[in-house]
């Protein structure tokens, strides 16, 4: 995980301003956004030869599934979060920096907002997971409110209604690319002002560089002015070990579909990494990985493992793929699956399975 993401082509901060992507927002959107700006940017134009060193925290925050490990992962330049069309992928903070020029930017993917509570054998995680968001929102210095551009239902609302009043929030439109007529947009971005005193409105596509670099320009005047909290080289603060567990957690998801309830999770046993053989110089060593997924019913167990097993063998096979592409290093895997029922509705059991 110590690979530079390569450095984004400057754009300008000002939305009006703002360097277009390839199917650029009309200018009439653009001078609308403008006009929607709801405070002065902090910090003036333009950067002396010796600008300070900036660096600040940046939650992500919206319901479940919106794209906010998707945007994290785009703005970081490197996957450290794992996405899935499974409602709920993300269950745990998840840091990923980038380091840009004088700006480190530390941002924070947090679990989608749970709005249903008491859903059979799932209210202890679903409450660790709202704590979780609740805490993120006290330390940061801007929080990014994600919803789809053009929609904003009960759910979306229950999240406004946990967002700060003396922090800045910037609503992100995501899923742009999804909206055929971009008019439509003006009633609504209007309405939302409703809501909450945005300061800020970034319609975007998660998906695309230009817009990822687009909102970082328009980020980095919200940072505030002190050194930097990780080395320029970083890419986020969780472990590889924890890496390994949540990409056969996003394997388990993809391959599984709707067919695995919410109710399973990923440990990870043993974590060992083995130095480069002696005298080999193509030699980068190794990492074996013991896993064990965990289900709610015998019946998960087989929908894991599928038929002869082969759902099973290309759960490890994608994992242990990525992981070798992420880490540099060649990558043994062995996963295997048991039951333990109501472990997503046991404190202690989710202590043991690392959730906060």
């Amino acid at each position: 995980m110590s690979k530079k993401p390569q450095a984004p082509k400057p754009a300008s901060a000002s939305k009006a301003d703002a360097a277009p992507a390839a199917d650029a927002l009309n200018p009439s959107l653009d001078a609308m956004l403008a006009n929607l700006s709801m405070a002065r940017k902090p910090g003036g134009e333009g950067a002396a030869p010796d600008v300070p060193q900036r660096c600040g925290l940046v939650a992500i925050i919206g319901r479940p599934n919106v794209g906010k490990s998707t945007l994290l992962n785009a703005l970081v330049g490197q996957k450290v979060s794992i996405t899935s069309r499974k409602a709920q992928t993300t269950r745990h903070r998840i840091t990923g920096i980038r380091s840009e020029a004088e700006t480190q930017f530390v941002f924070v993917d947090t679990p989608g907002f749970q709005t249903r509570h008491t859903v059979r054998g799932t209210a202890a995680l679903n409450r660790n997971l709202n704590k979780t968001v609740q805490a993120t929102l006290s330390d940061v210095d801007v929080v990014l409110f994600l919803v789809e551009a053009g929609r904003f239902g009960p759910d979306d609302a229950k999240v406004v209604a946990l967002l700060p009043k003396d922090k800045p929030v910037i609503l992100v439109a995501n899923k742009l690319d999804l909206v055929k007529n971009r008019e439509e947009l003006f009633p609504w971005l209007q309405s939302m002002q409703a809501h909450h005193p945005f300061i800020e409105f970034v319609p975007l596509s998660a998906q695309k560089e230009a817009d990822s670099t687009r909102l970082l320009e328009i980020l980095k005047p919200y940072m505030p002015e002190q050194g930097w909290w990780y080395d320029a080289e970083a890419l986020t603060d969780r472990t590889d070990r924890f890496l390994a567990s949540e990409i056969v957690r996003e394997k388990l998801f993809r391959l599984t579909g709707d067919e695995l309830p919410y109710t399973s999770t990923v440990v990870i046993d043993t974590y060992t990494e083995e130095p480069p053989l002696p005298g080999n110089k193509k030699s980068k060593g190794m990492t074996r990985i013991a896993a064990t997924i965990i289900v709610e019913r015998e019946q998960h167990k087989g929908m894991v493992i599928g038929d002869k097993g082969e759902r099973l063998k290309r759960i490890g096979t994608e994992a242990r793929t990525e992981l070798e592409r992420l880490m540099g290093v060649k990558v043994f895997l062995e996963i295997w699956v048991k039951v333990r029922s109501g472990w997503a509705d046991d404190e202690a059991r989710l202590r043991t399975y690392g959730y906060e």
